[in-house]
């Protein structure tokens, strides 16, 4: 090596060290804003030419890994977050073996080695993948016990030829060809119990059943349609193996299962809400073995496209209240919870592998504010949906507002049956990626939450950082370094999207650092124990406009975004005196619009800060720890429509001639009653006048499809087509071949002329058809008669068929149809003396 003092006098040496340290000033102020005392420095994303000596990370030639998940246990969540899991071991999911007819043990085929008997289907590993992990991270025994008595049956139980679970799904899928679908969910199960218990019988199943699905020819492995759409979670596993026995046969599998699984690479490839949060990951998982950049990209895409149709609205999810809909698109449309859980998983998935910061800001946004309203704040009953407006959760039907008929928004522990199961792994899996180790033998704080972790690092010494804050209701996080030595390491600090000048502190000293949104923050030093971090993520107010639907607004605050406080009353509504249902019933205003200062946000509000809560449970409305106050004025138009969901935004500014009133706002996550996208109040020419909805005409039916609507028929929203599924509908369907009829019943005795009707026909994709022949009659003394002398009657798509009579008194007029053979029929709109 050589020395300076061997090539330059004493002058020379002396400006060379000024000149270096002006070089390393300006690189840290101008690149980075780093400390050369405590070696703090700025990156985008991790440097993976290193390798982490400890932990698990992908084998050549997957793509070296900027994130290694730590082994479960390694992270022990306190406050808040210890707090849901608590109440999840004690609510539904730590219990469903009281509630749930899939979980009864007698004769369950998961419990038998030979895979026969009752529930061979997705139900028992959906909830075995929360059940487990939920124990694990509290070091719950009897969960912990209970979860070993499932998965015992299913190591003795595997075949000789690989395949194991039930033998019912051997056969499934038409035809007599597998379902693997159930597998890959107890293979996540399996993955779990090996990484708390180090149990080697998991990597030898794994192993054999790979080889098995390697048998499988092309033409019969992974048929739709649900493992088809899903099979990235498979491929997923076989990476996980791949890194731990590096059997090179598993790379051709992962071949194998891109080639046959749903094209999420050419696009969105499902619009079921569960496949578009589970499945849109897909190409970039298998970017980690093509390296193709257009695998990365598809999965942005796929992301973005959703996003920009349907999740134009607060809380980080997207309206699909079963599948995402044309013309559905408003914040009232819902959200299954576990899509919530499934799009947690992607995030906590594509940031771990991809170091890419933005899964993380898009991880905490679903978690802080969609997530903990979708249960009731004990943890004891969830609803299958929930929307960023909801002002009414009972037990009544919604659809078609909603896709799902039924009791959709009934916190019931007993229903919504693949929610109930499967939202179990959502708080677990979260607390598993609070921290992830780095390539050069360091730690990230990369979701922040009470904790602590104890990991090794630097040359392999363990040491514990205690993580105390009340993020994300609280700006300052701060971390104690415990060591039974010294030793260097360095501490990544992810900086969310959201936060513009974050402050630092190391054992009390300011350190000066210019770190951009979603970057990370590297101190890398030697640490001693006792060594403490303060960072400071300074929360300002800001409005996010959704210019999609209708310049409505929501309101943020760090990662939180805030709803309107809206009155709950609780109501009982079946179950059981254990395990009861429950309706939640407004008892204050909701409709109101705000008036904001947009050009200074914060100067609209008021921050109020309450007392922390004793138990722990920040998210309920009556404990909020954060309270925005505001201006508002109430629309009095803006109603609840006759299903009960809160009335459809109108364009704003909106003009109110209401007083003006102060309102408060709450977190998403605390209100389960919520107006989160609010429209804005005006007095500009450009403020609207809110128009009523429609009155509905009073109308029965012979019969309605229960996911459709008889109210479709006056809703005046007039179809593109016969086969417009962006609006509601009324259909006899399944009824085929029969005379049906369908009535509009007025309030007083008028004079009728005219009718218009335009038929639904989904030739292609479904079964109603235009009918046979129709006409209309209206009621006379008691009697249905035949409209006199009425026009043709057409039979014809794409069009309203106007048939004009003479006029007639009556209180009651109606279509009687003749459906046509094999066929039913259905109506889009039908109006009465129409103006043209």
């Amino acid at each position: 090596m050589w020395k300076t003092s061997d090539y330059l006098n004493l002058k020379e040496m002396m400006m060379f060290k000024y000149l270096l340290f002006n070089v390393v000033l300006v690189v840290c102020i101008a690149g980075f804003g780093c400390s050369a005392n405590e070696g703090v420095r700025v990156v985008e994303q991790p440097d993976t030419t290193a390798t982490n000596d400890f932990y698990m990370s992908n084998r050549p030639p997957l793509t070296p890994s900027p994130f290694m998940k730590l082994p479960i246990g390694a992270i022990k969540p306190q406050g808040w977050v210890r707090k849901q899991l608590e109440l999840e071991a004690e609510g539904f999911t730590g219990h469903l073996l009281e509630i749930s007819r899939f979980l009864k043990k007698q004769d369950n085929a998961w419990l038998s080695t030979k895979g026969q008997g009752h529930s061979p289907w997705e139900e028992v590993p959906y909830w075995l993948k929360g059940f487990g992990d939920v124990g694990y991270v509290l070091g719950d025994k009897r969960i912990i016990d209970e979860a070993r008595t499932w998965i015992e049956p299913v190591i003795a139980g595997q075949q000789d030829d690989g395949y194991f679970g039930p033998r019912s799904n051997l056969k499934r899928i038409r035809g007599g060809k597998p379902d693997v679908w159930p597998n890959m969910i107890m293979l996540n199960v399996l993955q779990s119990y090996y990484e708390y218990s180090g149990d080697e019988r998991v990597l030898e199943l794994m192993t054999k059943y790979f080889r098995w699905q390697l048998t499988i020819p092309d033409e019969d492995f992974l048929e739709p349609f649900w493992q088809n759409q899903r099979a990235s979670d498979n491929l997923a596993s076989v990476y996980w193996l791949y890194n731990r026995t590096g059997d090179k046969s598993l790379l051709d599998l992962g071949e194998k299962i891109h080639r046959n699984t749903a094209d999420w690479t050419g696009g969105v490839a499902s619009w079921h809400v569960v496949n578009i949060a589970q499945c849109f990951r897909g190409p970039a998982v298998f970017y980690q073995q093509s390296k193709d950049p257009n695998h990365l990209a598809a999965t942005e895409r796929d992301y973005q496209t959703v996003m920009g149709i349907y999740g134009q609205v607060p809380g980080g999810m997207f309206g699909a209240d079963e599948n995402a809909r044309p013309g559905y698109i408003g914040p009232r449309q819902a959200a299954e919870t576990c899509a919530m859980v499934e799009m947690m998983l992607s995030d906590e998935m594509l940031l771990t592998f991809t170091g890419d910061i933005k899964w993380a800001d898009r991880c905490e946004e679903v978690t802080f504010n969609s997530l903990p309203v979708s249960m009731t704040p004990d943890l004891k009953a969830l609803h299958y949906l929930t929307a960023p407006n909801l002002i009414l959760c009972d037990r009544h039907n919604k659809s078609p507002g909603f896709q799902n008929r039924g009791p959709m928004l009934l916190f019931d522990p007993h229903r919504h049956r693949c929610c109930q199961h499967n939202t179990g792994h959502g708080w677990p899996y979260y607390a598993q990626h609070l921290w992830l180790a780095t390539p050069d033998n360091g730690l990230a704080a990369v979701l922040y939450a009470p904790c602590q972790v104890t990991a090794k690092v630097g040359d392999g010494t363990e040491v514990t950082i205690v993580e105390k804050t009340r993020y994300p209701f609280d700006e300052n996080i701060q971390l104690i370094v415990a060591t039974a030595k010294s030793v260097r390491f360095p501490l990544y600090l992810r900086v969310p999207g959201w936060c513009e000048n974050p402050e630092l502190k190391i054992n009390g000293k300011t350190v000066s650092v210019k770190a951009r949104p979603r970057s990370y923050v590297i101190i890398d030093r030697k640490w001693s124990d006792g060594d403490n971090v303060n960072l400071t993520l300074p929360m300002k107010i800001t409005f996010t406009k959704w210019t999609k639907n209708k310049n409505s607004v929501s309101v943020n605050r760090g990662p939180l975004t805030y709803s309107l406080k809206i009155g709950e009353r609780y109501v009982r509504a079946g179950g059981t005196d254990k395990w009861p249902a429950w309706e939640i019933h407004p008892t204050t205003a909701w409709n109101y619009g705000l008036i904001l200062n947009e050009k200074k946000p914060a100067l609209s509000f008021e921050l109020v800060r309450n007392p922390w809560p004793d138990d722990d449970q920040p998210f309920e409305a009556k404990v909020a720890p954060i309270e925005l106050r505001t201006k508002a004025k109430k629309i009095p138009e803006w109603v609840k429509d006759h299903l009960g969901l809160v009335g459809k935004l109108k364009q704003s500014p909106v003009k109110s001639d209401e007083p003006v009133e102060t309102v408060t706002l709450i977190p998403m996550g605390c209100a389960r009653l919520r107006i989160s996208a609010f429209p804005t109040i005006g007095i500009g020419p450009d403020a609207h006048k809110w128009k009523e909805a429609p009155k509905l005409s009073p109308t029965t039916a012979s019969h309605c499809w229960e996911a459709d609507t008889v109210a479709a028929l006056s809703d005046k929203l007039l179809p593109k087509n016969s086969n417009d599924q962006s609006i509601p509908r009324f259909t006899w369907w399944p009824r085929k071949g029969t005379t049906e009829w369908v009535q509009y019943d007025f309030e007083q005795p008028r004079k009728v002329s005219r009718a218009d009707v335009y038929w639904f026909d989904d030739t292609g994709g479904g079964g109603c058809r235009i009918p046979k022949s129709w006409q209309l009659l209206y009621r006379n003394a008691g009697q249905w008669k035949q409209v006199p002398n009425a026009g043709a009657y057409g039979v014809e798509k794409d069009k309203f068929h106007k048939v004009s009579f003479d006029t007639v008194q009556t209180q009651s007029l109606r279509i009687e149809a003749q459906l046509q053979p094999n066929f039913s029929a259905g109506i889009l709109e039908w109006r009465i003396d129409a103006k043209e």
